[in-house]
This record gives C-alpha cells, sequence and structure tokens, in this order.
C-alpha cells in the first residue's frame, strides 16, 4: 500500500492529522517503525527539508515551487495522483490540453479571448447587473464535481475586499460560486433561476458526444444535452403574457382560468448565460477547461486590482485553530 501525503509546507493540520492517521494503520498492520514505514510514504511538498524530518525519504520526495498556490497546483506535482489514476499518457493529455488554453490566452486577440470575454461577462454581471452568484450547470455526469473545484478556484482566489495596493475595494468582487449536473438542478433549484426574486449567471457545460459503454448512454446523452438547450433558451427568453395565454388557449383551459394562471405561467426571462460545447471529454478537453477558468479567474483580479493568489481568511481561520489548540 502507497500513500501520497501532499502539503505545500508539511504543517497544514488536517493534512498532517491524515498523515498521523496513516502511519498509525501502518503501524496497526506490522509497520511500526518509520524506516519500515517510510517506503509506503510518498511526500508532495514545497518544504522537503520539513517532510524529510518527518520520515519521508528523498527518494520519495516529489517537490514543486512554494509560489504555486494549492488551487493552482494540479499541473504540478501535486497532480501524482492524478497521473497514477489515470497514466501518464492521458495526464500528459491534460497538460497538453492545459498548454493550449495558455497559448490561446495568450495570444488570441481580445475579442476572441475566451478567458477574457469570460472575466468580462462575469464583471458585467457582477457588477452592473449586481448578481452576487454563479451557477456551473454541467450536463456530463463525468463533470459532477467540476463545480466543487471551480468554487475553491473563483472564490479562493477572487473573494477579496482589499485592492492590491492596501485600499478597500468599493465595487463587488468574487461571485458565491456554486452548481453541479443541471440535468439534478432542474428538479431542484431551477425554479429559482425561472421566477425566484435573484437574477443567477449560469455557464452551462455541455459534450457533443458520448462513449460510455452503457445501454441507451446515447439516448440519456441526447435527453440531456435537449433539456441544456431549452434551459438555456427557456432562462434567456422566458415566455411573456401573449406567448402564455396562447399557451393555455391551446390546452382548452376556460378564459376565467387563464386570468388566474397567467401570472403563474409567465416568465421574465433576460438571465445570463453562457454555454460551453467540448466536442468529447477527454483528459485534452478537460485540460483546457481548467485552465480556461483560471485565466479567466486571472483576468478578473486584474479587473478589480486584487490580488488573486493569496488566501489571508483562510490562514486567519489557520491560526485561530492552533492558538486554541495551544491554549486548550
Amino acid at each position: 500500500t502507497l500513500f501520497i501525503v501532499q502539503s505545500k509546507t508539511f504543517t497544514t493540520q488536517e493534512t498532517m492529522t491524515l498523515a498521523a492517521s496513516v502511519k498509525r494503520w501502518l503501524a496497526d498492520h506490522g509497520l511500526v517503525t518509520p524506516q519500515q514505514q517510510a517506503p509506503h510514504l510518498i511526500a508532495v511538498t514545497a518544504s522537503p527539508a520539513i517532510s524529510a524530518a518527518q520520515g519521508s525519504l528523498p527518494e520519495n520526495t516529489f517537490g514543486f515551487w512554494d509560489w504555486v498556490g494549492g488551487r493552482y497546483s494540479v499541473w504540478s506535482a501535486i497532480g501524482l495522483p492524478l497521473a497514477i489514476a489515470i497514466g501518464a499518457e492521458h495526464f500528459r493529455a491534460f497538460l497538453a490540453g492545459g498548454h493550449e488554453m495558455d497559448q490561446h490566452f495568450w495570444t488570441a486577440p481580445p475579442e476572441k479571448n475566451m478567458p477574457l470575454l469570460m472575466a468580462l461577462l462575469g464583471v458585467w454581471n457582477r457588477n452592473f447587473l449586481d448578481c452576487p452568484t454563479h451557477l456551473i450547470a454541467s450536463y456530463a455526469s463525468r463533470l459532477f464535481h467540476f463545480a466543487r473545484f471551480l468554487q475553491q478556484l473563483d472564490m479562493e482566489s477572487n473573494g477579496k475586499s482589499t485592492h492590491v495596493d492596501g485600499s478597500a475595494v468599493s465595487v463587488g468582487t468574487g461571485p458565491i460560486v456554486w452548481g453541479g449536473l443541471g440535468i439534478e438542478g432542474q428538479h431542484a433549484y431551477f425554479q429559482l433561476l425561472h421566477q425566484g426574486q435573484h437574477r443567477v449567471p449560469v455557464d452551462f457545460i455541455g459534450v457533443e458526444t458520448e462513449d460510455t459503454p452503457l445501454p441507451l448512454a446515447a439516448e440519456h446523452h441526447r435527453v440531456a444535452l435537449l433539456n441544456l438547450r431549452a434551459q438555456a433558451q427557456a432562462l434567456a427568453l422566458g415566455r411573456d403574457e401573449p406567448a402564455t395565454v396562447a399557451e393555455l388557449r391551446a390546452n382548452g383551459l376556460s378564459e376565467e382560468r387563464i386570468n388566474e394562471l397567467l401570472p403563474h405561467r409567465t416568465f421574465r426571462g433576460n438571465v445570463p448565460s453562457t454555454t460551453f460545447w467540448l466536442r468529447e471529454l477527454n483528459p485534452r478537453t478537460l485540460g483546457a477547461m481548467v485552465a480556461l477558468y483560471e485565466h479567466k479567474v486571472f483576468c478578473q483580479a486584474a479587473l478589480w486590482g486584487i490580488h488573486a493568489y493569496d488566501q489571508w481568511g483562510v490562514e486567519l481561520g489557520k491560526t485561530m485553530a492552533k492558538a486554541m489548540e495551544a491554549a486548550a
């Protein structure tokens, strides 16, 4: 059994608690001494001296730069578990997809630069339409966790109230990012999107092809994409009173009943959304999507004049936890 312990500093309380549990498990299974346990432990850290002091072997230690933030670190040695899970070839494809998006961001003109356009739309939604949240709605089951990944990427980076020069920010910065699978959200929170009191911008993510080797997978996929298109159109256009009246009349309702239902069955629309289409979902296209959102976050930070690569609020919680522990 091999365990990978990943920590930039090798002092993070949660990570070290997990590492202690790993060592206890190894001891319970007969590997008691540090010398016995060391071959079963891999360290990924920017502090190799500290990891070595805790028993990590130099040949089992992978380093990365101390300026690499955790939420941007999947491209570094922190991606080792991913590389093991999908294999070296696929991991290189993942890196290649990210690199291709890097090159697009670096070279594309502003009017065709996807990260910049996303950032500008986000600033418009946040500061001009006053939308405090942003929904990620993926219509591919393999992207189930993508919204959670983007939560950390965006909110930990741009959840700031101070400019880089130390002055206070006077406008809204990073939105509350949330979401999941759109096909599930349709039966939960999409009602609020259509008729609630909140205007919630949406990123729809669809995959044009489906290669899951299961019966009726293609049909499930067709239904999912049909609903993606329908929801995007319904949120954008809504349905006005004349169209609603025509629909209810076509269903044979009386004029009295139509008048009763009209306020409830009319939709204002005008909900901003962006739809992203992947020809297929594979390591290369996923790498490009991750890099796309990384560069978007960077652009928004630059537009707001905030620092996307620190997280002092997180550090405050860690500091207080240590102080409470010491005082106990």
